[in-house]
């Protein structure tokens, strides 16, 4: 799922890839809002309140709610540059490479977070969490050309309303009855990222209480499997 690229991917492997990754990114926002009050990848709701807190003159405030949004920002551009390098250098696996990068930087974080509790521990993270999101959203984009969205659910809603749209126009004869079947599978696969977004954030709620900051590594580790795995794959298929 982390491979296969534009016109290779079909239903399962974006399936795939947003059940993973939407379970992901909804722990995350959900463990980041049960600690610190703010949501890690929700960039309306963040942006709303940096013009709510603009127009009442709390300054400091509205700053850090901006700041959330760059590093968001910064963690897609981040990302991008190193999908941009590694599809000039033809190297399959670089979306790969970057989840690596996520579960690394996640592992690291659980271990500050745990052991060595930094000054504004709240504020360091949410906005290495954000930087994340940013990061793996640009990742989910890019492979799968924009079809599967993994960090808010705003985008995934939309799609849904499309399709039942289309498939409504289907029933009454408006569009053709031979694309009903290409409107389901998205509206399945849209569906399903909102349905593991807010799976990943129930768990990621019971994880947090059961493991603390814990959570993060075991989170991070898994990632970094993922990757690890999809890397040595590629491997395999080139030494054959």
């Amino acid at each position: 799922m982390l491979l296969s690229t534009e016109s290779e991917r079909n239903n399962i492997v974006d399936s795939q890839l947003a059940c993973t990754l939407a379970a992901v990114a909804g722990a995350l926002n959900t463990m980041a809002f049960e600690i610190v009050g703010f949501f890690s990848a929700n960039m309306t709701g963040n942006v709303s309140s940096f013009s709510d807190h603009l127009a009442k003159a709390n300054i400091s405030v509205g700053m850090f709610f901006l700041s959330i949004l760059f590093m968001f920002i910064a963690g897609a551009a981040f990302s991008t540059m190193i999908i941009n390098a590694g599809r000039r250098n033809k190297i399959r696996s670089i979306y790969a490479v970057n989840i690596l990068i996520e579960g690394a930087a996640l592992l690291t974080l659980g271990v500050i977070e745990s052991w060595f509790r930094p000054e504004a521990s709240g504020s360091f993270l949410i906005l290495s969490l954000s930087f994340l999101m940013g990061l793996q959203n640009a990742v989910v984009t890019r492979i799968s050309n924009a079809r599967v969205r993994t960090t808010h659910v705003s985008g995934a809603s939309t799609d849904i309303g499309i399709e039942l749209a289309m498939l409504f126009d289907v029933l009454r004869r408006k569009e053709s009855p031979k694309d009903a079947p290409i409107y389901l599978e998205r509206l399945k696969l849209h569906f399903l990222t909102i349905s593991c977004f807010c799976a990943g954030g129930v768990a990621g709620i019971w994880f947090y209480h059961l493991l603390s900051y814990k959570f993060l590594m075991l989170t991070g580790v898994g990632l970094m499997c993922l990757a690890l795995r999809t890397i040595l794959i590629k491997k395999r298929i080139l030494s054959h």
